[in-house]
């Protein structure tokens, strides 16, 4: 497995969101605590304030890697892989704006239909791919690139290929 391609992206935007979310949920947590005690709303703004600290920390990269056979993702602990002869189409993304801009990270939604998988930062271009075979559920896989015509042109010359 030759790598062909790779490609890591950061998002300072992104990870300010994620901290910035975390520390409202922990100020809300402690204040609450300290009004009321230890009950189910303060309980819940200490889960959030943790679940957005580990936002901050795992979705910091992007790792993007093409081989000559497959497609990876990483973002911290989270990975995804496509085969590229799994690819029926790529191209850029076309997702209504609501689900384009409706978050950040990993995240699974059904669009137009379609069970798709995002890794994605708001602020960059986007690439979906689009499954011959389904992994799971996700019939498409889209992802945040800088280098989205790079990436078009590597898959869609390794998917003529096979």
């Amino acid at each position: 497995m030759d790598k062909i391609y790779t490609e890591e992206i950061k998002s300072t935007g992104t990870s300010l969101l994620f901290l910035c979310l975390s520390a409202l949920f922990f100020t809300l947590f402690a204040w609450r605590i300290s009004v009321v005690g230890f009950r189910f709303f303060p309980g819940l703004w200490g889960f959030l304030g943790l679940v957005f600290a580990f936002y901050v920390f795992n979705y910091r990269i992007l790792k993007i890697s093409i081989s000559t056979d497959v497609l990876k993702l990483r973002f911290g602990i989270v990975s995804w892989k496509t085969r590229l002869d799994n690819i029926r189409a790529i191209s850029l993304d076309n997702s209504p704006a609501i689900v384009k801009f409706g978050g950040a990270g990993v995240h699974f939604t059904f669009v137009l239909g379609r069970y798709r998988v995002f890794f994605n930062f708001l602020e960059y271009p986007r690439i979906m791919v689009t499954l011959i075979k389904k992994q799971g559920l996700v019939q498409d896989l889209v992802f945040t690139t800088c280098q989205p015509g790079l990436i078009l042109e590597i898959i869609q010359s390794r998917m003529i290929q096979t």
